[in-house]
């Protein structure tokens, strides 16, 4: 199998520091309670950023989401935006890190008094922690995908539109796909249209149009909107519409976005070669301009 978030090896991680509310501690020493409410309940919202040339790539739209889930939730994060902009800034120092880095930045209800779900039980305040690794993406071959019957559900569960700590709808959907003999899961909406895959977002192109879903039942990726705008801006026509998996198999290209991965071709659908089966041109094109767009530190 091969995963979207695929690395190179990189001993320097083994040596990585962690830093977990204000401290950067090693790797083997980076911990939190057992009665900490995100291993407890999944209680928390995180984000996903990638360091280029220095520079965190996208990090205001980073900021915005992480205070807006975090606000949806009702979590106080305890920092103000700067703080956490600084913790990041801190982390990336500490560990010499310039380009080809990912951050992950964590943030729970922190540490329960006991093991109960109520919220009032977490008194002692959020838990921070910004994992930092060296990560050269290294996908060997496109992704394959399966249709699963896992669904990204409606708001009034559990909104897809929250990067929450609650992963296990899309962990499900994964060890579906794996168990089919793929890489990652294709997840629909409730209406049976082609929404996301369990990890990123997905798009496809037919006849020189870039489709992906409406974006009402899935994380609305900052890659995504990224790309989306990219099409925009360069006379891609580019629609955010209902498509069914019909409309999937007989696409030219088919590609996902991700922090992590920015564009990942996709070759193979439910056992369907799409198009050639490898990058496809636009796809290519679409990889440049997003690649432009990060040298010149634009957004």
């Amino acid at each position: 199998m091969v995963s979207t978030h695929q690395s190179e090896e990189d001993a320097r991680n083994e040596h990585i520091l962690i830093w977990i509310n204000g401290a950067l501690k090693p790797r083997a020493e980076a911990m939190v309670s057992v009665y900490d409410s995100g291993f407890m309940l999944g209680d928390g919202v995180w984000e996903g950023l990638r360091l280029y040339n220095g520079k965190w790539a996208f990090l205001d739209d980073h900021m915005d989401r992480l205070f807006e889930a975090a606000k949806a939730i009702d979590l106080d994060i305890g920092m103000t935006r700067a703080a956490v902009i600084a913790a990041l800034e801190d982390t990336r120092r500490a560990n010499e890190m310039q380009t080809d880095a990912h951050a992950r930045l964590m943030v729970t209800r922190g540490v329960k008094m006991r093991p109960f779900q109520h919220p009032a039980l977490s008194r002692s305040g959020p838990t921070v922690a910004i994992i930092m690794e060296h990560s050269k993406p290294s996908i060997p071959r496109p992704i394959r995908l399966a249709t699963v019957p896992h669904l990204r559900g409606l708001p009034m569960t559990q909104d897809p539109k929250l990067n929450s700590h609650s992963k296990l709808n899309c962990i499900l959907a994964c060890i579906a796909a794996e168990k089919a003999g793929a890489d990652e899961a294709l997840m629909l909406d409730i209406h049976g249209f082609v929404n996301t895959t369990n990890a990123c977002n997905f798009f496809i192109i037919r006849k020189g149009e870039v489709w992906t879903s409406t974006g009402d039942y899935c994380m609305n990726g900052i890659t995504r909107q990224k790309v989306i705008d990219l099409c925009r801006n360069n006379d891609i026509p580019v629609f955010e519409k209902n498509f069914s998996l019909v409309e999937t198999y007989s696409a030219d290209e088919a590609f996902l976005t991700g922090t992590f991965g920015a564009q990942t071709p996709v070759g193979e659908i439910d056992g369907r070669v799409i198009g050639t089966g490898d990058l496809g041109p636009l796809t290519t094109r679409i990889r440049a301009l997003y690649k432009d767009m990060i040298d010149q530190g634009t957004e």
